[in-house]
């Protein structure tokens, strides 16, 4: 494998990122890997390894760049959860948009990334992120999908659930059972606009599973089987629209 930090410039200042692929055998089918709301970390670097080690150019961004080039969260006390929730504050669909330009003109360069096939996955925070880089660069992105993403359906114009009209790509939707930043009516209102758009789609409850099981760290809500689950999930859809298409 090779692995890369390097600073991919945007319309707003460098953006650190950790790249990801096999040595031989490209070029790859890329990924844009969207953070969640604690940042980028090994534990995240790791997920993205598990990606690229099946045949993937990874691109895992921080996206606090315009405020913190290193941001971690170390602990959930309520003044650190303050400083996290500030930064969340700040990304929204234009600097998602920003971000994902500078990101298509990165793999763009790369002779190791089969740059025509793109697809983006985003967990909680960025489950909206990944809507609105489909929506946005339609011709570019052959897949999303969004991990317990949070905040699907807001009364904001720009809320992710009335992207739907304006995704062409095939989309996968993992949705816990118990998680406050999702709700089941807000799921439902969901799927709704998708099936209104007419949008492929898969909206897949994890039965007793919470919001943040994919993540092996987080001590009391990491669930083993869901985890999996999902990422035989991911691996399909991956399979199905970057390999086969």
């Amino acid at each position: 494998m090779i692995e890369q930090h390097l600073d991919i410039p945007t319309a707003e200042g460098a953006m650190n990122s950790f790249v990801v692929h096999p040595e031989e055998g490209g070029p790859f089918p890329v990924v844009l890997f969207y953070m969640d709301a604690p940042g980028k970390r090994e534990e995240l670097h790791d997920m993205a390894r598990r990606i690229a080690a099946v045949g993937y150019f990874v691109v895992l961004p921080n996206l606090y760049y315009r405020d913190r080039r290193e941001y971690q969260l170390a602990e959930r006390t309520e003044p650190a959860l303050a400083e996290m929730f500030g930064l969340m504050a700040k990304l929204n669909a234009a600097t998602t948009a920003c971000d994902t330009q500078a990101l298509l003109e990165f793999v763009d360069a790369q002779p190791a990334a089969d740059a025509r096939r793109v697809g983006a996955v985003g967990y909680c925070m960025s489950g909206p992120f990944v809507m609105w880089a489909a929506a946005a660069f339609p011709e570019r992105l052959r897949c999303i999908a969004s991990i317990h993403g949070a905040h699907m359906v807001t009364d904001r114009p720009d809320s992710p659930h009335r992207m739907a009209p304006r995704i062409r790509c095939e989309s996968y939707f993992a949705c816990a059972e118990i998680d406050q930043w999702a709700p089941p009516a807000d799921v439902q209102q969901l799927q709704a606009a998708m099936q209104a758009a007419g949008t492929p789609h898969r909206v897949e409850w994890y039965p007793g599973a919470a919001h943040g099981f994919v993540f092996p760290q987080r001590a009391g809500i990491y669930s083993q089987a869901a985890a999996e689950r999902h990422w035989e999930r991911l691996f399909s859809l991956f399979e199905r629209t970057l390999r086969r298409a």
